[in-house]
């Protein structure tokens, strides 16, 4: 089913009509329960996280339900699934057109988010992704969006785990190796860590790179390619279901106990990567949710322990940005009912977010005027000192993205350059 602007329109219109004599669409919508859609992955590669999402949306909405929902009005989320771009879109179209919701969250890719955005626009459609961005590469290609909220930018977690490894491993490297997804966030992260060694001057070699495709799970040609480079450091951004196999084979031939290891994304896989092949001290970024975190506000400690009891397993950073969006949301239509004296318009609960500031369950967080999320991040080194058959962290670095994300307007590779970073 295709988008069409044309129809969502005439849908709109055709709900205002229907609305009785001196009663407005907006005041009926009051008492009907207020719909939000869900475009997540349940299925494949970025199961974990898409489920992790899920989770913590149901966890919030059956709190808030069980309290009168938000501004008055219980919540249903209409959940569908988020595949290929094309499919995405035609679920999107699907929530808008025939589900009536009121608003949409989700999206973890940004292959599926960079296609979505302006179908986004069309639609007019108030809608916050939890991960993906509008980001071709590093460039930003919706930058003045209306009804679209974005995610920090993706090489957020990169910058912090460089700025990291330089701080703590400064003289204890020169040959670098990297081992990224081959599409444009591996290339991205990788791209970052050597800009920012060049930054700060680390005398520095890269001895190799390898990209294996997204979902390949024989990586034995690309380990033997990195032990026989031998390298001091090494960089990767894998993150998905090939990356616990990838500790797996690089355990097998010693190649994680010879060299530093830098891993900005792991957390999505967290539970996944057991002590057997896992070692004490790499660089581990959980981002913008680390579970064990002693300094979790209320909200973060409580769905850790609600998610541990119904579903016996721990909450990877995607239950966080699936929270941030929602608390997000709820926060903005209640201040903007609130100042409006009844329930307010799209534009009303828009302005409402921009500037927002809100506690999420791995820290502060808030909305930047373009759109883009601000959020703390959680990065550390492993530990096997711990109740768990996985690592946790033992020291660990908590950052703010207004220290790791370039600021609304500005080219990434230029902001690198002249950025005050503190190292």
């Amino acid at each position: 089913m295709k988008l069409s602007r044309r129809a969502l329109l005439k849908s709109a219109a055709a709900s205002a009509l229907l609305a009785p004599a001196g009663v407005s669409a907006p005041a009926i919508a009051q008492n009907k329960p207020l719909k939000i859609g869900v475009l997540a992955p349940r299925t494949g590669l970025a199961a974990s996280p898409g489920i992790a999402g899920i989770r913590a949306t149901e966890w919030a909405l059956e709190k808030w339900n069980a309290v009168g929902g938000i501004a008055g009005r219980k919540v249903e989320a209409v959940y569908d699934e988020e595949t290929s771009p094309k499919d995405t879109i035609e679920r999107f179209s699907k929530l808008v057109q025939q589900e009536n919701v009121d608003h949409v969250q989700g999206i973890v890719s940004t292959g599926v988010g960079l296609a979505l955005g302006p179908v986004v626009e069309e639609s007019r459609m108030l809608t916050i992704f939890w991960d993906g961005t509008t980001q071709d590469g590093v460039d930003e290609k919706l930058p003045n969006g209306h009804y679209l909220f974005k995610s920090t930018d993706n090489e957020c977690e990169a910058v912090m785990a460089s700025l990291s490894a330089i701080k703590y491993w400064k003289g204890q490297f020169k040959k670098i190796a990297g081992i990224n997804p081959d599409y444009s966030y591996g290339r991205n992260n990788q791209a970052a860590f050597i800009a920012l060694l060049k930054r700060f001057n680390i005398d520095h070699e890269v001895v190799t790179e390898q990209w294996p495709k997204v979902g390949t799970m024989d990586l034995t040609s690309h380990v033997a390619a990195l032990q026989a480079a031998k390298p001091d450091l090494i960089f990767s951004s894998l993150l998905f279901a090939d990356l616990p196999v990838f500790m797996k084979q690089a355990d097998a031939v010693g190649l994680t106990k010879n060299a530093k290891l830098v891993f900005p994304a792991a957390g999505w896989q967290h539970t996944a990567m057991k002590k057997e092949f896992t070692p004490e001290g790499m660089w581990f970024g959980h981002n913008t949710l680390y579970f064990a975190n002693p300094n979790n506000g209320p909200a973060g400690k409580e769905f850790v322990a609600w998610y541990e009891d119904k579903h016996k397993d721990y909450p990877n950073w995607e239950a966080d940005r699936a929270y941030f969006s929602l608390i997000s949301y709820k926060d903005a239509v209640e201040k903007a009912a609130k100042a409006k004296g009844g329930w307010p318009s799209v534009d009303d609960i828009i302005g409402a977010i921009e500037g927002l500031e809100v506690e999420s369950l791995g820290g502060k967080g808030g909305w930047r005027k373009d759109h883009i999320a601000d959020q703390t991040f959680i990065q550390g080194f492993t530990t096997h000192k711990n109740r768990y058959d996985f690592v946790t962290l033992d020291k660990f670095d908590t950052m703010y993205s207004t220290e790791l994300q370039k600021p609304a307007g500005a080219n990434f590779w230029e902001w690198i350059k002249t950025a005050n970073f503190k190292v």
